[in-house]
């Protein structure tokens, strides 16, 4: 995906500005209301899950060439084919049980994982796609009724997390989405990063009060990476994400027994936080771009954050989840079988070859997605390796 400025994006239509301007009149009531500046977590929720205004659930196109980004399942039906694998030895282990899928996107992804998992006879009694926006929810079941009819009666959707489940929950780029706490950290003193807005009423950043007690101490955690010089003037920047470890709470009370995948780019903790590293990994995605300006016409773009696995580890073990393996995404899909799902198409014509071959390359090199989306699992009641794992396992690193 090509970085640029925001300056040098395509200009959104006039159709899509009038939808962002009535959304930036919401964002800036609430500041106003707020005294002046909300924290940044407010500004992402408000940009990304405002009904109807929102990125996330308004009716704009965003995953695929069409849109602004694009997710493994839509690179290639292998990557879910790997997952169904992976998911077949949990059912078999578990005897019965249900896939959740949260965050289903196109649909792309639940199709593969049935139909592969259909031709190895070992269907879940439910696949549960929890959809939060009904524009998305819409798209999933008009592309998997056409795609997968006789399969539909294995679908359910869900408007929130079940009482119970017992299976596999997918959770693949859903982390990454959740508004953060934007922290700037300094040789005496930390603040929280506010959104204001100036006389024009375009937003600005402004400094703040940490909004969450629990901000605190995280900052006191991640000093001790910074390693700079005692005394020394410096100024840090980057970013917190406390609703990811409060799901992962939610996720583990609705687990009775089986395995939480979630897939996402981030790096363990002492990375994540590496002095070097002193702007933060915030990143917004418009139109097949990468910048850093999430104030660029809210509601058009995707605005996320990298992800602290050491952190989404350690609320899985405070909920009583056990850590049961992390690697990187071309480990697991390696693990799971990659290459021998590969050779079962060494029979399709060469330009299909080919076109497989570039896809693979995609999901797997270190210079693409391989190295920088990892893979965590998370259990209950399941204590034997898993199959994604046994090729690499980095659980030390975390």
């Amino acid at each position: 995906m090509p970085i640029a400025s925001s300056k040098g994006l395509p200009h959104p239509s006039p159709e899509a500005i009038i939808h962002s301007k009535k959304l930036q009149s919401l964002i800036r009531e609430n500041i106003h209301q707020a005294g002046g500046a909300i924290p940044f977590s407010h500004f992402m929720g408000l940009a990304l899950y405002t009904p109807r205004l929102g990125y996330y659930m308004s009716a704009l196109p965003k995953i695929g060439h069409p849109g602004d980004f694009i997710t493994a399942p839509e690179i290639s039906p292998l990557f879910s084919r790997c997952l169904a694998l992976a998911a077949q030895e949990i059912l078999a282990i578990l005897k019965k049980g249900n896939i959740l899928e949260i965050g289903a996107g196109s649909g792309r992804m639940a199709a593969d994982i049935l139909i592969e998992l259909a031709d190895r006879d070992c269907l879940p009694e439910q696949y549960l796609i929890l959809e939060l926006s009904a524009d998305l929810r819409q798209r999933q079941q008009t592309y998997l009724s056409q795609r997968i009819p006789h399969l539909m009666p294995k679908i359910t959707w869900l408007n929130r997390l079940p009482d119970s489940i017992q299976g596999i929950i997918f959770a693949n780029e859903v982390c990454d989405a959740m508004p953060i706490h934007c922290i700037q950290i300094e040789t005496d003193c930390s603040w929280e990063r506010y959104v204001g807005y100036d006389q024009k009423g375009e937003f600005i950043w402004e400094n703040g009060p940490l909004s969450d007690p629990i901000l605190d101490n995280r900052i006191n955690d991640i000093r001790p990476f910074l390693n700079f010089e005692p005394n020394a003037e410096f100024s840090y920047i980057s970013e917190i994400n406390l609703m990811m470890e409060r799901w992962i709470a939610e996720l583990a009370h609705c687990l009775h027994q089986g395995v939480v995948f979630i897939i996402d780019y981030g790096f363990p903790q002492h990375e994540y936080y590496h002095w070097q590293r002193s702007e933060g990994t915030l990143m917004c995605h418009y139109q097949q771009y990468a910048h850093s300006d999430p104030f660029f016409f809210p509601g058009l773009q995707d605005i996320t954050a990298h992800i602290d696995f050491t952190a989404l580890a350690e609320a899985g073990k405070n909920s009583n989840l056990s850590i049961t393996g992390y690697c990187s995404q071309a480990d697991f899909l390696l693990s799971c079988g990659l290459d021998k799902l590969i050779a079962k198409e060494s029979q399709e014509s060469m330009p299909t070859m080919l076109e497989i071959s570039n896809q693979v390359k995609r999901l797997i090199l270190p210079s693409e997605m391989g190295e920088l989306f990892k893979v965590l699992a998370l259990t209950q009641g399941i204590d034997q390796p898993l199959l994604g794992f046994k090729l690499r396992d980095r659980r030390t690193r975390l």
